[in-house]
């Protein structure tokens, strides 16, 4: 099949030398600034990396800022727009995190849009290159040692339930939070301490490590005033993130707004994750690969 990888960070660059080492044809745009390996193709216009795709793969996020794609492999700029104007409607077009101006466009253009990363498969596997990504920094960025340190896990979605398990792993003590009663009862039942994200502030002053999962603001200048000294403020999640960078710099506060982390630590894992994926929708239309 002929694949065209648009943008995107290492995690489409290995993707498109993935594609090509399965025996795909692939042609590559936006991913200039490396030499990428195998029978890539590399294309300095979209039309001539696009035109005869029958996919097209799209970056994660799809976008940088509004209208804006997120290609930081590339040397120049380019807008979703220039994108999507020499798509065809029966082209296969894949992106994840696609944003609402993004979807909007491709609907007036009537272009589906699939977006990957609201697959079950994908997002579990993200999440465990998220979580070691985090481990990572952890013990780069602190004194002490995981084991016996006291770690706070905000939010139990995909990423803290994975977190949380692979600090215990190394011996932390860990404390995660939730807002509905069910998530709680879960991180009970697997063992953790568990408090409700709204009520963490009588506690937050015992911890060496606080990490956020949850893309909204929980951390706020209050909250940051009560850690204490030395105490790592690490933040996953997405735009618009968790926490007030600008006030943890103001209060001394150690703060990492770690995004995209799969593609940072695991950039052939990720690949492969967005690979497979791509696959399974592939499977789903009847196409055989």
């Amino acid at each position: 099949m002929k694949f065209a990888v648009i943008g995107g960070d290492m995690r489409q660059a290995k993707l498109a030398e993935l594609l090509a080492a399965d025996g795909h044809s692939v042609s590559t745009f936006a991913i200039d600034k490396i030499r990428l390996e195998g029978s890539v193709t590399q294309k300095t216009l979209i039309r001539e990396a696009a035109d005869d795709a029958g996919c097209v793969i799209m970056p994660l996020p799809v976008t940088s800022r509004e209208g804006m794609l997120n290609s930081p492999l590339s040397g120049g700029l380019h807008t979703t727009r220039e994108i999507l104007s020499v798509l065809r409607p029966e082209q296969i077009l894949c992106a994840g995190r696609i944003d609402a101006a993004t979807r909007e466009l491709a609907d007036s253009m009537g272009i589906q849009l699939i977006d990957y990363l609201e697959r079950e498969e994908l997002a579990v596997a993200n999440a465990v290159a998220a979580a070691e990504g985090a481990i990572q920094l952890i013990m780069e960025e602190t004194p002490i040692t995981i084991c016996h340190s006291r770690c706070l896990v905000i939010g139990f979605g995909r990423i803290g339930k994975i977190l949380c398990h692979r600090l215990r792993g190394l011996g932390a003590f860990v404390t995660a939070t939730a807002r509905s009663y069910a998530d709680l009862a879960w991180i009970k039942a697997y063992g953790y301490d568990a408090e409700e994200t709204g009520n963490i502030d009588a506690s937050l002053a015992k911890y060496d490590v606080v990490i956020n999962t949850v893309p909204a603001r929980v951390l706020g200048e209050n909250r940051l005033s009560i850690l204490k000294r030395g105490c790592l403020c690490l933040d996953l999640a997405s735009k618009p993130g968790g926490m007030d960078f600008s006030a943890a710099s103001k209060l001394g506060v150690k703060a990492v707004w770690a995004l995209s982390l799969p593609g940072e630590v695991a950039p052939v894992t990720s690949g492969a994750i967005i690979r497979d994926t791509i696959y399974n929708i592939l499977k789903e239309k009847g196409i055989a690969l």
